[in-house]
Formats: C-alpha cells, sequence, structure tokens
C-alpha cells in the first residue's frame, strides 16, 4: 500500500475559501476517480512562516493504480486548483511506503472476531469498517478448511472430530456497529457462531451454513 501526500500552503487571505472548495469539491474529486482508498486532511501545526499549511494523505493499493491517476486524473483536478487560486498556494507531493501498521489493542472492545479469509485484507477493511483493524494471531483448534466453497470462490471452514486440526487466524476487536457490518459484508451464506481460541479467548467466526 502507499500514500500519496500532498502538503499546501495557502495565503490567509484565500484560507477558508480554499478549505471550503477542498473539503466540498477536490477531495471528494480525487476520490471520485476510483484510484483511492481513503483520504486524509491534516494541518500543520507550526508557527514558522506565513499562510497556513495542510498535508492531504491519499491510501492508494499500488504503485501500478498511482501512475494511472498521474496520467489519467492529475493534470485536470490540478489545472482547476491553479485556476482558482493561482499564485496563492504553493504545493509539493510525496509519495510514501507503507512497510507495516502497528495498532493498539484494547481489551475493553466488546466484540472478538477470529478471521481466515478476505477480512483480514486491508482494502477490504477500508471498504467494510472504514478503518484499518488492529488485530493479533491466534488458533482455531478442531476446525479445518472446507472442500466447499461459497459461491465457488470463497474459502469457508468446517468443524472436523481431530483435535489436531487448526486453523491459523486473526483476531479482530469490533464495536457492535462494526460486527454488524461484518454481518452484512459476509452475507446470507455464512452464519457467525462462537468458538473458543487456543489462546482462551471466546470470539465470534463465520462458517458457511
Amino acid at each position: 500500500m502507499y500514500i500519496y501526500n500532498v502538503t499546501t500552503n495557502i495565503e490567509d487571505k484565500a484560507h477558508e475559501k480554499w478549505l471550503q472548495w477542498m473539503k466540498t469539491t477536490h477531495i471528494p474529486q480525487v476520490l471520485s476517480t476510483g484510484k483511492f482508498l481513503s483520504a486524509k486532511m491534516t494541518k500543520v501545526l507550526a508557527e514558522e512562516g506565513t499562510g497556513q499549511t495542510y498535508s492531504v494523505q491519499y491510501t492508494v493499493a499500488s504503485k501500478e493504480i498511482l501512475q494511472a491517476y498521474y496520467e489519467e486524473d492529475a493534470p485536470k483536478l490540478r489545472e482547476d486548483a491553479l485556476r482558482l487560486f493561482a499564485d496563492q498556494i504553493i504545493s509539493f507531493r510525496t509519495e510514501l511506503e507503507v512497510i507495516d501498521e502497528f495498532f493498539v489493542h484494547r481489551n475493553t472492545a466488546t466484540h472478538h472476531l477470529f478471521t481466515y479469509g478476505t477480512l483480514k485484507e486491508k482494502e477490504v477493511q477500508l471498504g467494510v469498517f472504514s478503518r484499518l483493524l488492529g488485530g493479533f494471531d491466534d488458533i482455531l483448534q478442531g476446525h479445518k478448511i472446507s472442500e466447499y466453497k461459497v459461491a465457488g470462490l470463497y474459502p469457508t471452514i468446517e468443524t472436523s472430530q481431530n483435535p489436531e486440526d487448526l486453523i491459523k487466524g486473526t483476531v479482530y476487536v469490533l464495536t457492535d456497529e462494526e460486527l454488524q457490518k461484518a454481518d452484512n459484508y459476509e452475507g446470507d451464506a455464512y452464519e457467525r457462531r462462537e468458538v473458543l481460541l487456543s489462546s482462551g479467548k471466546k470470539a465470534w467466526v463465520y462458517l458457511a451454513k
């Protein structure tokens, strides 16, 4: 995953107009290209220099998709910015590659969900929960990968008679609302059951009906 970072300094006299335009027009237009997963706008807290400085970070799945944005979308979007604000803004752009991510695990969260399939993918998490989940590895014993696949594509697991059968997965901590979103994502083909993991924690897991 990559981050496309755009840092902009805007003169004070155009600050409010530019900020409103960024929130209601420009950032939605960038996201509407379908090439980015999310956007985060931050204000740089610095007392030196003049004007106001902001950083907008767009997450993108691959360098190839980012290059397609440069070629297909960026020229028109930059032209709009220059037409409206001309010499009132100075921007520079940086590409960042995400090497790893670390999250704080809060034991006070309400639901543990054991995952072994697509819910472990970052792009899916952003689409379902609008955030990346923090999790930890765990093992589900007495279960195995089923030969049956939902819709012929998606794996599922089933209970087995052999306690040595095990599934390695990741446990995420979800709120009530996020658990409902997970239910909606899995759909009617799966059912959610509570299981006991090797760590001793109880967690929800999705099995095919």
